[in-house]
């Protein structure tokens, strides 16, 4: 839906006014509270073991958000940030100097006074659903971050009050409150990302929900919470309603059992750590390391493989990566981390009393133009690190990396027998994840009927077919790189 900056700014100015009139907001904000909760809970398993420098809040109300979020990383830049300066007064009084505060209109973040430069993190509690055109917020706010940045919100759903809505259809009229979009609607957008090329990127990321059942104890508690928080802004067009219905709407959402549904979804998105692709497979000796140089060779791309097991038995995949292509080797990055043992990265780490160190795990930075292929270990559930049992977090896994990379997947599988299971699982468990899919590469002797299989039900394409290569040589790869599109056709990587 395309809006009237008139109209729009008019409206979020309203809805800014009653937020700024509900001075009771805190009493009746347990809803709020408990989704900056889950909210926080999504963004400290996003980040891992890493902590944001910068982070931005947008919808900031009176800071039940912020002082989670301060509480847990005390040493970042907070900005948090509402429309209404009334909430800012409010969160200010309750979260101290230790945090700074800023009025910003979320629609357009990039006029806000006080609010510069990018982010680590920019996220939102229950502002969004309030947004007349969700997609251009979301965008305009995912230019906000910083390369590897996350943006995380919580908004409400379609679902959200349906039995407030129903007790209004039993008197034949409408609730005077704003619709919501559906998570369907909601997964069909996503953030997109316009960079500094002109070139806009989408981001890597995933919707989740939940619902949450409040007993409100009558519908005119329900009403006064809502007038309490200033959520009774209504939908366009609406009228209130006469005291005699409204007082039958009471009486019917009483008669139901006065509880209310809060259909709440969670989006999560990565902006993209750099420009390039993560190879993978769907099994070991699949031929990551050829289709990586066959990308390298192709794009002029830069390469590495951040953790490298094995090394008691060969030299590893980097220096044979440099043979094959005859890459500059400015251009060939060591890796972080490397084992004897050709093992898992986590086993072979094990083998010698160490641990891999997650904070090596950054990625190199490429020239302009220059794209970087990363090479995995494995196939996507391959052990990094063991569970802490201790914390009650599990161990790290190779798909965990990916999306912390944020970088498309470019996935790896046999041509022949069985890889239609292994590569239509590995597919699925890259998209619950949220992570997106470049393509696939079969390696081995054409198979026209498991490459269509694959496009057809993986709802992906298939970048190439390599036929089978007797010897793996600097000429066969030249050859086979020829297979692969050509870089300046794909958005993903242009924007180096």
């Amino acid at each position: 839906m395309i809006m009237r900056p008139d109209s729009g700014q008019s409206e979020r100015r309203r809805i800014g006014e009653r937020f700024d009139a509900a001075i009771s907001y805190d009493t009746a904000a347990s809803i709020q509270r408990l989704t900056a909760r889950r909210l926080l809970e999504r963004i400290e398993e996003a980040f891992g073991e890493k902590r944001p420098g910068r982070i931005l809040e947008f919808g900031c109300g009176t800071g039940a958000l912020t002082i989670l979020l301060h509480e847990k990383w005390p040493e970042a830049e907070l900005i948090a940030t509402d429309i209404a300066p009334g909430m800012l007064t409010r969160a200010h009084a309750r979260c101290g100097d230790g945090v700074s505060f800023a009025c910003m209109d979320m629609a357009d973040p990039e006029h806000a006074d006080g609010v510069d430069g990018v982010f680590d993190l920019v996220c939102g509690n229950l502002a969004l659903q309030w947004a007349e055109n969700t997609d251009a917020v979301l965008a305009g706010l995912a230019g906000r971050l910083a390369p590897g940045g996350l943006l995380a919100v919580s908004t409400l759903m379609a679902g959200s009050f349906a039995e407030w809505r129903a007790a209004h259809a039993a008197e034949n009229t409408r609730a005077c409150i704003r619709l919501y979009p559906s998570f369907r609607t909601l997964e069909s957008g996503w953030p997109n990302i316009s960079c500094e090329a002109g070139e806009t990127i989408r981001a890597v990321g995933r919707w989740s929900n939940e619902t949450i059942l409040e007993q409100t104890g009558s519908g005119l508690a329900f009403l006064r919470g809502l007038r309490r928080i200033g959520a009774t802004e209504p939908h366009s067009g609406s009228r209130p309603l006469q005291p005699g219905i409204m007082r039958r709407v009471l009486r019917r959402f009483d008669e139901s059992g006065a509880a209310v549904t809060w259909d709440i979804a969670y989006g999560l998105f990565h902006m993209p750590a750099g420009c390039g692709v993560f190879v993978t497979g769907t099994d070991t000796g699949v031929g990551k390391t050829f289709v990586s140089a066959c990308l390298t060779r192709a794009w002029h791309a830069s390469y590495w493989k951040p953790l490298q097991t094995g090394l008691a038995e060969e030299d590893g995949d980097t220096p044979e990566i440099v043979r094959l292509t005859g890459a500059d080797p400015d251009r060939i990055f060591s890796p972080a981390e490397t084992f004897l043992a050709p093992l898992s990265p986590d086993a072979a780490a094990k083998e010698e009393s160490r641990r891999v160190c997650l904070q090596k795990l950054v990625l190199p930075q490429t020239g302009p133009g220059c794209p970087l292929v990363v090479e995995g270990a494995g196939g996507l559930m391959v052990p990094v690190t063991p569970p802490d049992a201790a914390r009650g977090k599990p161990g790290v896994m190779m798909i965990d990396l990916i999306a912390m990379f944020g970088l498309p997947v470019v996935l790896v599988a046999r041509s022949g027998l069985g890889t239609l299971n292994h590569t239509l699982l590995s597919l699925e468990a890259l998209r619950l994840r949220g992570i997106a899919v470049f393509g696939v590469v079969l390696n081995g002797p054409l198979n026209p009927g498991n490459r269509a299989a694959i496009e057809e039900h993986g709802n992906v394409r298939v970048l190439a077919e390599l036929p089978y290569v007797g010897s793996v040589t600097p000429e066969s790869v030249e050859h086979m790189s020829r297979l692969f599109p050509n870089r300046e056709k794909e958005t993903w990587l242009q924007n180096g």
